[in-house]
């Protein structure tokens, strides 16, 4: 809310700031105000690149803010792991920072301007945290296949979501390639 605050006192129109809000491309801006800062929750398995594309794809359609998150899983088997490797968290961090990055390079080289968060936690409620934090209006996450057992033992993070959520949760599950993204980006362009 303060951003939109200040975006309106410094254009005097509602034009003006749409101009500031969104850029497409030169001479082309455009403002749908559905969603106004969308969370991209990342992990970097082949499910996270989808969503990282489908919600890449809405942001600039709603030229809403971009903001990264992948989350180390702080879970008891890492302490374990933790325990008899030392180091084996640090490694992990790493291993995520890294995948952290190569989003982040992913979509600038697109357009976009990412505010990249790297935190460590149990993944559901830390997404629900960030979201509340930076005053999410969607949440994107990806889908993950889960056995009965799998889904009994650890619960699922989809479910922990939109029960604790204060906005709107995709997830993501629609498999947009690279041709079809770079097409869909062009439309969303020239409309």
């Amino acid at each position: 809310m303060k951003f939109r605050r200040r975006l309106q006192e410094t254009q005097p129109s509602t034009v003006a700031r749409r101009r500031h809000w969104c850029t497409l491309a030169p001479g082309i801006y455009r403002g749908n105000e559905m969603y106004r800062r969308i969370l991209l929750a990342y992990d970097g398995t082949e499910e996270g690149v989808l969503a990282l594309r489908e919600g890449a794809l809405l942001a600039k359609q709603c030229c809403a803010q971009v903001v990264l998150l992948a989350v180390v899983p702080d879970t008891s088997g890492t302490r374990l792991a933790e325990g008899v490797y030392g180091g084996a968290v640090a490694q992990q961090i790493d291993t995520y920072r890294d995948l952290l990055g190569r989003a982040v390079t992913w979509l600038e080289a697109r357009g976009y301007n990412p505010i990249a968060k790297l935190v460590v936690g149990e993944p559901a409620p830390t997404i629900g945290a960030v979201a509340k934090e930076i005053d999410a209006d969607l949440v994107v996450v990806s889908h993950h296949h889960q056995t009965f057992l799998s889904r009994w033992w650890s619960g699922s993070t989809d479910t922990y979501l939109s029960d604790h959520l204060g906005c709107t949760l995709l997830i993501a599950r629609n498999p947009v390639t690279e041709d079809a993204f770079s097409a869909a980006t062009q439309e969303v362009v020239e409309s």
